[in-house]
C-alpha cells in the first residue's frame, strides 16, 4: 500500500498536533518543517478539521489543534479520509495462473497492510517517535563523550 502525499502530510500533522495538544500549531509551522507549500497543506488540515480530528483557531496565537481521542484515533482512521480503502479486486477471468498467483500475494499484502494500520493508534505512534527521539538523543550524547 502506497500513501498518497496527502496523506503522509495529514498523518505528519495529527502527530504534531497529538504530540500537544494543548498547542496551537500553523500551518506555517508544520509546511516549514517538512518542506511542504502552506497552500496545499491548508488543505489537508481542513479536512481533518472538517473530520473533527482538529480546529482550526483563527487570530493571534492561533493555528490548530488536536481534538481526537489519541488512544482510540487510528492511523487507518486518517488514511481513509484520504485514500480509497476498497477490498481487493476480484478476480478477473482470462488472467493466466502467474496472474492470479501475484494478485493473491499483492492482495494478501494490502490486506496485512490495512489490518496493521488499523491496529496502530497514534498514541502508540506518539510512544514510538519518543522512543526513537530518546535512542537519537543518547547516540548524541555517546558521540560527543568520546
Amino acid at each position: 500500500m502506497r500513501l498518497q502525499k496527502n496523506t503522509s502530510l495529514a498523518l505528519y500533522s495529527v502527530l504534531e498536533f497529538a504530540s500537544d495538544p494543548a498547542h496551537h500549531v500553523s500551518a506555517a509551522e508544520i509546511a516549514d518543517k517538512y518542506g511542504v507549500s502552506s497552500h496545499h497543506l491548508a488543505k489537508v488540515l481542513a479536512e481533518l478539521a472538517r473530520s473533527g480530528i482538529v480546529e482550526s483557531v483563527r487570530g493571534a496565537g492561533g493555528g490548530y489543534r488536536f481534538t481526537g481521542n489519541a488512544r482510540r484515533l487510528t492511523l487507518m482512521d486518517i488514511i481513509e479520509l484520504f485514500e480509497e480503502v476498497t477490498p481487493p479486486a476480484a478476480e478477473r477471468e482470462g488472467q493466466t495462473p502467474v496472474d492470479r498467483a501475484l494478485g493473491a500475494v499483492l492482495a494478501e499484502i494490502d490486506e496485512n497492510a490495512k489490518a496493521t494500520f488499523n491496529s496502530i493508534t497514534l498514541a502508540t505512534m506518539l510512544g514510538l517517535i519518543e522512543r526513537q527521539q530518546g535512542a537519537t538523543a543518547q547516540t548524541v550524547n555517546a558521540d560527543r563523550a568520546r
